[in-house]
């Protein structure tokens, strides 16, 4: 071998090891350019997919919404391959079938079961894969001169509680790690939603020791009705400091949804009405605006953003069109791998 061909394959191991890292843009090393997407795996009936979860096993799941001109489906959770190959499905049990239904199936506790929000009864769920076995874990309550409660996103945060928002009450609830009644964690006037499009995605940074939030949209006409990416601080005590807005959206329509943290700590947020996926600096700046760009599905509603390797999945929610050819799971290739997801040993509910 000449010296010019080792030196270009000691180049090429190096980028190799670098994109592995998260170091370098994944077209660097020869694969897609961050920014491009294309379809991982369509989801059937009844559709509206919500939040995309990757499992410690490597399997992805997703969960379905109602159909907004009105069915009397149950919703499913869907589990695919890593691949995005449809593997089965389970129909959640005890709905409420006259009322509008969804289930998000929002993280993975210790023991290796799925934590799902179910809204229809505003209940906290566990699904054991294995033995597809629902455990009904807690019911959100209503509050005084709140709206209808609407377990939306959750995350573990400090001592391994479970830290949920509520899209219809401007609430982000607390559950002790080994389960319980639902507390009120924090609430604030900055999380309630115009025409109850309220909190939606969190995130807990140990790092920071912060929760990223991000919510739809505010009920200030001062703000513009425009919604907004949080930071919540933690105090030492265990209680949460001061609100800051990292982000704030360029008008009332954006309506950013859930999103994904990065190693590097740049953050992906799903704009639902703008659809779009923005790409932020850990403090706040836009980095880029992608839409679906090479998919032959666009983005219509995305949801979310969900690291899987050096790309995240979005759910195509489809919430306004109800186009279902629409109804897919994205993967959009963004050059860098996801923060590691933290489950802690405690976080075993009930």
């Amino acid at each position: 071998m000449t010296s010019q061909a080792v030196r270009r394959s000691t180049v090429l191991l190096l980028l190799a090891v670098l994109a592995t890292a998260g170091l370098v843009p994944a077209d660097a090393a020869g694969g897609r350019t961050p920014g491009t997407a294309r379809v991982f795996a369509k989801v059937p009936a009844p559709g509206f997919p919500a939040y995309v979860h990757v499992h410690p096993n490597g399997r992805v799941y997703a969960g379905t919404y109602t159909n907004p001109t009105g069915d009397k489906m149950r919703s499913r959770v869907i589990e695919y391959s890593a691949s995005g190959t449809l593997l089965r499905s389970w129909t959640v049990p005890g709905q409420d079938l006259a009322k509008p239904r969804g289930v998000q199936v929002a993280a993975t506790d210790a023991r290796g079961r799925l934590v799902l929000l179910e809204k229809s009864r505003a209940r906290v769920l566990t699904l054991d894969v294995r033995t597809g076995r629902f455990t009904v874990q807690a019911t959100i309550p209503d509050l005084p001169g709140g709206g209808h409660p609407i377990p939306n996103y959750a995350t573990w945060g400090p001592g391994g509680a479970l830290y949920l928002t509520d899209y219809g009450q401007d609430v982000v609830w607390r559950i002790p790690a080994r389960g319980g009644k639902p507390r009120v964690w924090f609430r604030s006037a900055r999380l309630a939603g115009i025409a109850g499009f309220g909190t939606t995605g969190i995130v807990y940074e140990p790092r920071t020791r912060s929760f990223l939030i991000s919510q739809q949209t505010t009920g200030d006409a001062l703000d513009l009705f425009r919604g907004h990416l949080y930071r919540l601080r933690v105090r030492a005590d265990g209680r949460p400091g001061a609100l800051t807005a990292l982000w704030s959206a360029g008008g009332p329509l954006d309506l950013p949804d859930g999103f994904g943290v990065a190693r590097s700590g740049n953050i992906y947020l799903a704009l639902l009405g703008a659809n779009r996926v923005l790409k932020l600096s850990p403090t706040g700046t836009v980095l880029a605006r992608w839409s679906a760009n090479g998919s032959a599905v666009p983005f219509d509603s995305p949801s979310n953003a969900t690291f899987h390797g050096t790309r995240v999945l979005v759910a195509n929610q489809s919430a306004i069109l109800g186009d279902t050819s629409h109804h897919v799971i994205l993967d959009l290739e963004v050059g860098e791998h996801g923060a590691p997801v933290v489950v802690p040993r405690r976080s075993r509910l009930r």
